[in-house]
């Protein structure tokens, strides 16, 4: 199998006062279509500004990021949403729904972006996602687990090759986050999705194939 992500010498600081604060020193990280990987480590470790810069929101200050073999470390910011929008899926812990939309124009949204609103392929994931009796519903109808497939839901209406969820459990129950850790599964085994997921959780990276695990801006 190919890899789908591959990050060769990145390294990654910001700038507190005169000082640069290394975050991310030199990784070098390869990652194969239809993996499930769980990026793990303490606070302060450095994984959500890997998974940024996975996810092109954040670009390195030194190495190369090969994204399907193209190197997207070098790209301009039009391009580098381009790609955000077409390639990789999001999820967030805090779910990100705008409120005053519906189940239905929430999931929508990355369509509307990549300039053709599709509601027909939104209704067909919301049912997928076991939704479907909440189309009409808004954001503060619903249970955090509804929520957060929504969130997946609008994480796939491009149909993305990637899933990068950050946290998507934190904010559940442990009833809630089996649902959701079994849907992004089901993602990954059925429809070999790649999936990058953050977490500190040992339950919810159990679900994963591979642990990669950071301390100090290096894997460990």
């Amino acid at each position: 199998m190919e890899d789908i992500i591959s990050l060769k010498n990145i390294s990654k600081g910001y700038q507190l006062g005169k000082n640069l604060v290394p975050v991310i020193l030199d990784i070098d990280m390869n990652i194969k279509k239809g993996e499930f990987i769980a990026l793990m480590g303490p606070s302060g470790s450095g994984k959500s500004t890997l998974m940024n810069m996975i996810g092109c929101l954040d670009i390195p200050d030194s190495g190369q990021y090969y994204l399907e073999g193209n190197d997207v470390s070098k790209l301009s910011e039009d391009s580098l949403s381009e790609v955000r929008n077409n390639s990789i899926g999001f999820i967030f812990q805090n779910f990100n729904l705008i409120p005053d939309l519906t189940v239905l124009e929430n999931i929508a949204i990355p369509s509307l972006y990549a300039g053709k609103e599709d509601k027909q392929k939104a209704r067909e994931l919301a049912e997928k996602l076991g939704l479907g009796d909440r189309i009409h519903h808004y954001p503060n109808e619903l249970s955090g687990g509804q929520k957060q497939r929504v969130a997946i839901a609008r994480a796939l209406i491009n149909n993305p090759k990637i899933i990068l969820a950050d946290e998507p459990t934190g904010n559940l129950d442990s009833h809630s986050s089996a649902e959701v850790m079994e849907a992004l599964k089901a993602l990954n085994e059925e429809e070999g999705k790649t999936i990058i997921l953050v977490t500190h959780d040992t339950f919810t990276s159990s679900f994963a194939s591979r642990h990669i695990n950071l301390k100090d801006g290096v894997i460990v």
